[in-house]
């Protein structure tokens, strides 16, 4: 499922050092607390939606089922951007994180 977008993919590979420090650094942040995997999927799902980051939104989508996130939880995490970031950007992230969960054919 974890499809690594294949710009990211050629810009790792012209440049492995900026690639294998920025993975470290997730890795860092990642371990920096207590939250698990799941929770801290979802988080970042809800930063790229109020960043209005469609590429990312995809992204953690696919990280947060990964993790174990159900398509209600994952959904639900958006829905919670309403009152934060507002309705019409909650409906466009929410319309990314439907283009992982009900791709079209």
């Amino acid at each position: 499922m974890n499809k690594i977008p294949s710009r990211f993919l050629r810009f790792v590979e012209r440049h492995p050092k900026v690639g294998e420090a920025y993975n470290a650094l997730g890795e860092a942040v990642a371990e920096a607390g207590p939250l698990e995997r799941k929770t801290q999927a979802l988080v970042k799902l809800g930063i790229a939606l109020g960043a209005r980051m469609e590429g990312a939104v995809h992204s953690h989508v696919r990280k947060a089922l990964e993790a174990g996130a159900t398509p209600d939880e994952v959904r639900h995490a958006a829905i919670l951007a309403t009152t934060t970031v507002g309705f019409p950007n909650m409906m466009a992230g929410l319309s990314w994180v439907d283009d992982v969960l009900e791709p079209k054919e």
